[in-house]
This record gives C-alpha cells, sequence and structure tokens, in this order.
C-alpha cells in the first residue's frame, strides 16, 4: 500500500515500475509515488508474483491506499540471463527474391536532348507565341527544408507545484528585490589558499557556496526579522532562534530546496559535507520530503547558468532570499586607481 506521506503532502500519482504477471524480488521497485515534493518508491513486501495493480498507471494516491496485490513464492526469482545466440544450424534456403523491375522505358531517356549550336543566335518570338509554363506541383505536407512540428508532454506534479507555489508568492508577498555587487578578490584568494589543504583533511572540495551561507548566517543572526515569519491566523511574528537555509537545486524533474539545517553551529566543513550529500541524493531522485521541509532563508545561484543579474522569487513562508550570479572580471576605482577585479 501507499506509504505515508509528511503532513504537507495529501496526494500523490502513481507511475508503474512493473505489470500484472511479473515475477519481483523482496524491495524490489514496484511502482513510484511522485508528489509535490519528491517521488517516493514502493518496494515489493516479499518474493512473489504480481496479480493485480488496483490503481490505474498516473492514478492519484493518498496514504495507506492499496496499491497491488502479490501471490507469494518461496525463493528469490532468478535474474533474466542475456538470450544466448541459438547452436548454428544448416541455413534454410531462402525463397529467391526476383529482382526488381526495371523503370519504365519512358522515365530513361533514350538520347541527349540536342544541343543548339552556338553559332546560331536565338530567335525572337512575338508575346502571343510564347507559352507559359506548366506550373511546378505543390510540395507534399511535412516534405522539405523547414517543417514545423509541436509536440505535448504532461506535466510532472513537481514542476506543477512548483509554478503554482511561485505564482501564489507574486500573488501574496510585497516583493522588493535590491542589487549590490561585491569584490569575490578576497574569497578568491581564500579558496585559492586552502582549497588543497581542505581536501586533504576531509575529502572535500571548497567550493564559494560554503562562504555565502555562513555569511547569511552571520546577517541573519544580526537582522532576526528576516529569519522570522508572518503567522497570519495570529498576526504575529514568529522568530526562530534556529537558521536553517534552504539551497535551490536544480534536476531534471525541477527545482528542489534541500535544507541545510542549524547552519549558525557549522563550520565550512559541516556545511560543505551537507551540501555534498543533499546535492547526491537530488541528483539521484533521493530526496525524502523531510530532506526539503521547513527552511528560514534560501539561496538560489543562477550563476551556475552564467546569469548577470535577476529577480529570486520567495519561497513562502519565508520572508527573503538570497540570489547569487556569475562572477565577472571588472574595472573597479580602488583607493584613486583603476583595478581589474572579480
Amino acid at each position: 500500500q501507499t506509504p505515508a506521506f509528511a503532513e504537507s503532502v495529501t496526494e500523490g500519482d502513481v507511475r508503474w515500475e512493473k505489470a500484472v504477471g511479473d515475477t519481483v524480488a523482496e524491495d524490489e521497485v514496484v511502482c513510484e509515488i511522485e508528489t509535490d515534493k519528491t517521488s517516493v518508491q514502493v518496494p515489493s513486501p516479499a518474493n512473489g508474483v504480481i496479480e493485480a495493480l488496483l490503481v490505474p498507471d498516473g492514478g492519484k494516491v493518498e496514504g495507506g491506499t492499496p496499491l497491488f496485490t502479490l501471490r507469494k513464492t518461496g525463493a528469490a526469482p532468478a535474474k533474466a540471463k542475456p538470450a544466448e545466440a541459438p547452436a548454428a544450424a544448416a541455413p534454410k534456403a531462402e525463397p529467391t527474391v526476383p529482382a526488381a523491375p526495371p523503370p519504365p522505358a519512358a522515365s530513361i531517356p533514350t538520347q541527349m536532348p540536342p544541343v543548339p549550336s552556338p553559332s546560331q543566335p536565338p530567335v525572337s518570338k512575338p508575346v502571343s507565341a510564347v507559352k507559359p509554363t506548366a506550373a511546378r506541383p505543390a510540395a507534399e505536407p511535412g516534405v522539405g527544408k523547414g517543417v514545423r512540428s509541436e509536440h505535448r508532454e504532461k506535466m510532472n506534479r513537481m514542476r506543477q507545484r512548483i509554478a503554482q507555489r511561485l505564482k501564489e508568492a507574486q500573488n501574496t508577498c510585497a516583493m522588493l528585490t535590491t542589487f549590490n555587487e561585491i569584490d569575490m578578490s578576497n574569497i578568491q584568494e581564500m579558496r585559492a589558499r586552502h582549497k588543497d589543504a581542505f581536501l586533504k583533511k576531509h575529502n572535500l572540495k571548497l567550493g564559494f557556496m560554503s562562504a555565502f551561507v555562513k555569511a547569511s548566517a552571520f546577517a541573519l543572526q544580526e537582522q532576526p526579522i528576516v529569519n522570522a515569519v508572518i503567522d497570519d491566523a495570529t498576526k504575529e511574528v514568529v522568530y526562530r532562534d534556529y537558521i536553517d537555509i534552504s539551497v535551490a537545486v536544480a534536476t531534471p524533474r525541477g527545482l528542489v530546496v534541500p535544507v541545510i539545517r542549524n547552519v549558525e553551529t557549522m563550520n565550512y566543513a559541516d556545511i560543505e559535507q551537507t551540501i555534498s550529500e543533499l546535492g547526491e541524493k537530488a541528483r539521484k531522485n533521493e530526496l525524502a520530503i523531510e530532506d526539503m521541509d521547513g527552511g528560514t532563508f534560501t539561496i538560489s545561484n543562477g550563476g551556475v547558468f552564467g546569469s548577470l543579474f535577476g529577480t529570486p522569487i520567495i519561497n513562502p513562508p519565508q520572508s527573503a532570499i538570497l540570489g547569487m550570479h556569475a562572477i565577472f572580471d571588472r574595472p573597479v576605482a580602488v583607493g584613486g586607481k583603476v583595478e581589474v577585479r572579480p
């Protein structure tokens, strides 16, 4: 049956990996349930044969809904071996295929058209004697250059939910975007100086994201109102004494925002380790709902796409979001002189 969902998720869509009559082993994935936030795999509870699918492919289910019936068997099914080539046998005489008939005689020129002698000048004709050339037949539809086509693809639940939440944020939040440039020289110098020792000690790459996560944690501690949320029911501002930062990650299924919890207690190695683990789970589509629940502030890194500026949309009920963008060398005034800085 459908596993229990988190409190914020009520239903999901079923996508079957197996069919009626398939033999499955214990813990083998039978179907996947796609919710608004993530996908949940449903394994077989025992070795057996699937006798019936109780929900159609793409059907909606809630937690606890029966999904399929299984007839248990004793041993786990043997893995199917690749089909072996049959032993070489005497080749059967195949019926002789008659040769293709020659093209009609009319389509084969019997002789070259006569070439006018270059010594004879062209003879002018009156306009009335000129016969109009027959129009060429119209090209068949879909043939030739410039073929235009389109196809439709149903949006998965995650993308539908993303679109819905973004529009809700635009409708309910009084959003204001400010733009600031920062000199990345010190961070680049720090990273270049310590990245080898950091990798050797922690077996982790030292990136820029950990610096922005840590800087955001310091800023949120100094300005706790930005880390707070408004409770519409009670008309109160709820201050949180913890900092959970959501990091936006693009996946083939859509944008997900796993949460780094208690950032205020972490060092650079802790942050990089958590980012690495969450990123790996996101790429393998293994993020659980618990990995994305909550969050008091979001960081979105559009710089990986080369963006220069952007207006990120707040992730409700959070109060703010930080958009990071690409690093470019630019001429800036430093101490009365023009220098190139990142």
